[in-house]
């Protein structure tokens, strides 16, 4: 019954195979979305300092996530290829070096966040009345970390292997929860004290807990994909230095990736604290205009796997010209809704004219900024990795960012002393001045590998 059904999903033309897996991506991207508009629209009617401290805070929060996406990124390049071949135990022994590696690193950022949140804060501003609230934010938030980096895992394999739609119903779960407890901790909903920024990171921290225990559910009514901790005292030498080898690389890019990110907020946070106010209405604008960008780049990694895990090298080399004509259409399509956002936005936005001055033309650039990134994250994060190439992202992003674009930044805001604008508009041409070195590594075929082993040692060492 599962070969014929497997004989028939092969012989799914690409662009029903890719919607099948895109569609509840998708969903899940764009819950994922509302949580941060919710974070942002609902902290509107507490002030500009409760928005801007908790954009700051939350920089922490997307290193955390980016090293969550690089293991989930090791996850998928092994897992979808190991799930074309069909073996499952490999797949159990990866999750379970993915989940010994999150377990160490989020205890570690877990303890920075709740012992020393002030220091953290101090990084990105010194404005001191964004300190305060920001600190309580993240003093909070670091339990959401430790449940965030099982269940990632967990979602992570399961979408390796298929099930998209499990994983985003999940996903769901926390996400309305979220903004549910967003409302009564905001708000005062219920009886409940009106706790601002803190009052975020309790509603974080509590969906996280039921998404843990969600997972926990599915696990033990799933037949083949199980959430088994025991398998993180699993060893095996071949499975652990493919992972290392494959996920070190995505996981390196990711952090450095998300690092830049954050130190563009702080070169803005330094610069002027409207600046920062106006980049986090930006933000939830842009995260909606790039769902579909990102979930292409997801599903492409899955499908692209699968066939390349069955040696069905062609095929892929096929598909992924397919995904990035889709992942171009859905670029002009997210810079379309940025545009037609800006008047609601500036409308809505609760901030200074100067702020809102800096909104605007922030979002005219975003309008052209998604293109870039659109085209950058379908090859690097989804074409190149679903070939086992992570190597080449790291690489490019490392020269791109931290060469080029935050040295750039540095020199525009303290020592040129250009105007805020110009200093944003800079930083945003780092996704173009990698374009030629990431599109001539795509036409190359480089990235096209099976990354699978054969008759890998089945006797593992218990430690």
């Amino acid at each position: 019954m599962l070969s014929k059904l497997k004989y028939k999903w092969e012989n799914v033309p690409f662009y029903p195979k890719i919607f099948k897996l895109v569609l509840p991506i998708i969903i899940q991207n764009l819950l994922s979305a509302a949580i941060s508009s919710a974070d942002i629209i609902m902290l509107n009617s507490a002030g500009q300092t409760a928005v801007s401290a908790v954009s700051l805070a939350s920089q922490f929060s997307n290193v955390l996530f980016s090293v969550f996406f690089g293991l989930s990124t090791g996850i998928t390049m092994l897992c979808a290829q190991y799930y074309g071949k069909g073996d499952f135990r490999s797949i159990e022994i990866i999750q379970g070096i993915a989940l010994r590696i999150s377990m160490i690193v989020t205890i570690i950022l877990s303890g920075f966040s709740f012992f020393m949140p002030r220091t953290l804060m101090k990084i990105f501003t010194n404005d001191t009345a964004l300190i305060g609230p920001g600190s309580e934010y993240l003093r909070v938030v670091s339990i959401a970390y430790l449940c965030w980096g099982i269940s990632e895992v967990y979602l992570s394999t399961l979408r390796s292997v298929g099930k998209v739609s499990t994983a985003t119903v999940l996903n769901a779960i926390a996400f309305s929860l979220n903004i549910v407890l967003n409302a009564v901790f905001i708000y005062g909903l219920f009886g409940a004290p009106k706790l601002g920024a803190m009052g975020v990171g309790i509603a974080t921290s509590l969906s996280r807990v039921v998404q843990l225990i969600a997972c926990l559910i599915v696990s033990h009514r799933e037949k083949q994909v199980k959430l088994n901790f025991r398998m993180m005292f699993i060893r095996n030498r071949i499975l652990f230095g493919d992972f290392m080898k494959m996920s070190l690389p995505a996981l390196a890019n990711d952090v450095i990736w998300g690092l830049a990110f954050s130190t563009y907020v702080v070169i803005l946070g330094h610069l002027d604290s409207d600046a920062v106010a106006a980049n986090s209405f930006v933000v939830v604008v842009r995260n909606f205009g790039t769902i579909l960008c990102y979930g292409l780049a997801s599903a492409g990694t899955i499908l692209l796997g699968n066939e390349i895990g069955e040696n069905k090298l062609k095929e892929a080399r096929k598909d992924a010209s397919r995904l990035m004509k889709l992942t171009i259409l859905s670029s002009v399509t997210g810079g379309l809704i940025v545009l037609a956002a800006i008047p609601f936005v500036l409308r809505y936005a609760d901030l200074t004219p100067t702020a809102l001055h800096y909104l605007k033309y922030m979002l005219l650039i975003n309008t052209y900024y998604i293109t870039g990134t659109a085209v950058n994250t379908t090859l690097i994060a989804g074409v190149f990795r679903a070939g086992g190439d992570s190597r080449f992202g790291f690489i490019c992003d490392t020269i791109d960012m931290w060469l080029y674009a935050v040295p750039l930044g540095l020199i525009a805001g303290f020592l040129l002393k250009l105007p805020v604008m110009w200093v944003y508009f800079l930083l945003c041409t780092d996704e173009f001045v990698k374009w030629p070195w990431v599109i001539g590594h795509y036409k190359s075929g480089k990235w096209l590998k099976n990354i699978t082993r054969d008759n890998i040692e089945t006797s593992q060492e218990v430690t």
